[in-house]
């Protein structure tokens, strides 16, 4: 228990204490008593009393300095928080010099692929591009023997822009043309322009373009371009600044004050509509060359020299699974026979038969099959809408080919399979008539036509909701793009332009009246109602045909097109 003041003044005058330590920095005193205690008392600031009590009672009274030892703290706690403070600097300074180290390495990063890598890879790996290759022949001529341009008078294109839904092989062209042509070959991503530091992106493209100029004439390919090529100043609240700098510095280097003589630049993207106007301008990527998917001929091409190093059983016909593969790019055929390979490789096959590629063919329309519902009740009413959906499409000049159906579940769809194989000459043509959609749209109410036939308007499911969805679709695009409805031959949907770029998302986007809007509303109904009257009217006869398929379809889940028609045939000669 601690002495008060008071009571140390007490003990004083009675004789208690036998000295006194007085330390004026700390405002106490350090008491030594007769038996032997010690004790801390404090004191007031400058206390003259306490001097005069110990004086007048002969109490020692000795005073200790501890100012300099509190310098001495003091200077040694400052020396120590300067060396953190400098030892903290010279960190951050060596951080600073390997972030700025790193940068440099960033921009002069080398993107040139190895010249033994180069020649590999010809025209004649490029399968089902025929025309296209043939468009690119030129460049390889220009490269190999540029003389012959000089002489005309004319220049080497700078440029040119492979455009093309992803898998069309666009990469695979680019190298193609660097192996017939045996000149060095850059290649880069577009999005490996931009870092998080600023300056960066247009470094970087100085730096190639001055290590491609240095070994002209040379391929500088820079596949999805569109990541730094977008139109600028698109969107609200402007672009990336250090995305349109990078972009800047491309544009001054292909066409710019500097020359590049001998640097082709070929670049990739699948989506040229959002690319800059003064990237595609003549001057830059003077040529455009389109890759579209590839046609029957072109997939049997594309099959054959995947095929060259897989152990193909004799049975296989590669052009009749070229015909199945209406749609594939080839890097969807290529992923085709690697995935026929793996199956053959879980059986322990030493080679690939028709049954690998079927089963790799069905894993790549559908993903992964799924066992069909166990409830019985339900499983039937699907069966409904799958062959309801299936006979429509028999019943009517449909152009696209039934292939299967399946109470399978596929990519998360809990109501089966109908599978159509596309119709060859739609796609390769690219025209559609007004008969050819109105068709679609009755096929995909076959199954709600059924549903509505076996058990009435009222207890029709959700079952349908994709055809639905496919409805709605291609009614719009009658009425909205085609002029395939009463509204005459006039489209309401003349914009092109991605909602993304920013555009229009400030303002109205349609050009029409609020009359108009509700009339191609109305329009878009009538077709609907008009396809599913249609529908109802082709299975109101068929009612025992649709029992017949549904009991074989509910006892083997799966049943072909061969099946299926046959079926068909043998119900309707009988009766």
């Amino acid at each position: 228990m601690s002495k008060s003041y008071s009571q140390l003044l007490r003990d004083i005058e009675r004789g208690e204490i036998t000295s006194i330590i007085l330390i004026p920095n700390r405002r106490e005193v350090i008491v030594q008593f007769i038996n032997g205690d010690k004790k801390k008392v404090p004191i007031f600031y400058n206390d003259q009393k306490i001097l005069r009590i110990s004086e007048e009672n002969d109490v020692p009274l000795s005073v200790i300095d501890q100012r300099s030892e509190q310098r001495l703290a003091n200077f040694i706690t400052g020396l120590g928080l300067s060396l953190i403070f400098v030892i903290s600097l010279s960190f951050l300074i060596r951080r600073s010099s390997k972030l700025l180290n790193n940068m440099q390495i960033f921009t002069r990063r080398s993107s040139q692929v190895k010249e033994e890598d180069i020649g590999q890879i010809t025209f004649d790996d490029v399968a089902g591009l025929n025309e296209e290759t043939d468009e690119l022949k030129e460049i390889v001529s220009f490269l190999k023997n540029p003389q012959i341009l000089i002489s005309l008078g004319a220049k080497t294109p700078k440029g040119i822009l492979l455009v093309g839904p992803p898998g069309t092989g666009k990469t695979l062209l680019a190298r193609a043309i660097a192996g017939e042509a045996n000149v060095p070959f850059f290649s880069i991503s577009a999005s490996e322009f931009v870092e998080m530091f600023v300056g960066v992106g247009a470094g970087r493209v100085r730096e190639l373009f001055k290590s491609a100029t240095e070994k002209s004439p040379c391929i500088v390919f820079i596949d999805e371009i569109d990541s730094i090529g977008r139109q600028r100043g698109a969107g609200i609240g402007g672009g990336n600044d250090e995305r349109e700098q990078t972009l800047n510095q491309l544009l001054t280097e292909m066409d710019g004050f500097a020359s590049n003589s001998g640097v082709i630049v070929i670049a990739a993207t699948n989506r040229p509509d959002v690319l800059d106007r003064a990237l595609t301008r003549p001057g830059r990527f003077d040529r455009r060359i389109n890759l579209s998917l590839p046609d029957r001929i072109a997939r049997f091409k594309i099959l054959s020299v995947h095929a060259r190093t897989k152990p193909l059983s004799n049975s296989v016909n590669l052009k009749e699974w070229a015909s199945k593969t209406p749609g594939f790019s080839g890097a969807d055929l290529q992923n085709l026979l690697n995935e026929a390979a793996i199956h053959a490789a879980r059986k322990n096959k030493s080679t690939i038969s028709n049954i690998d590629i079927n089963k790799a063919l069905d894993k790549a329309r559908f993903g992964l099959l799924s066992q069909p519902l166990l409830d019985n009740t339900k499983k039937i009413q699907i069966a409904y809408q799958i062959i309801g959906k299936t006979l429509v499409s028999l019943l009517i000049p449909s152009q696209d080919k039934l292939e299967k159906v399946s109470l399978f579940k596929s990519h998360g769809d809990t109501f089966g399979i109908t599978y159509f194989t596309p119709d060859e000459e739609t796609i390769d043509s690219g025209l559609i008539t007004r008969n050819y959609i109105f068709n679609k749209i009755v096929v995909s109410l076959g199954a709600r036509a059924a549903e509505i036939i076996v058990y009435g308007s009222n207890e029709v499911t959700q079952g349908s909701q994709k055809d639905l969805e496919n409805v709605y679709f291609w009614s719009n695009q009658m009425v909205t793009k085609f002029g395939f409805s009463d509204l005459g031959p006039i489209t309401y949907d003349s914009k092109n332009d991605s909602i993304f770029l920013g555009r229009d998302l400030m303002q109205s986007r349609n050009d029409y009246s609020q009359k108009t809007s509700k009339d191609i509303d109305n329009q878009i109904i009538l077709i609907a109602n008009r396809a599913l009257n249609y529908a109802i009217k082709l299975l109101s006869d068929k009612i025992y045909l649709m029992d017949l398929l549904v009991d074989d379809l509910i006892d083997k889940e799966t049943l072909d097109a061969e099946y299926i028609i046959n079926k068909i045939n043998s119900s309707l000669a009988s009766n």
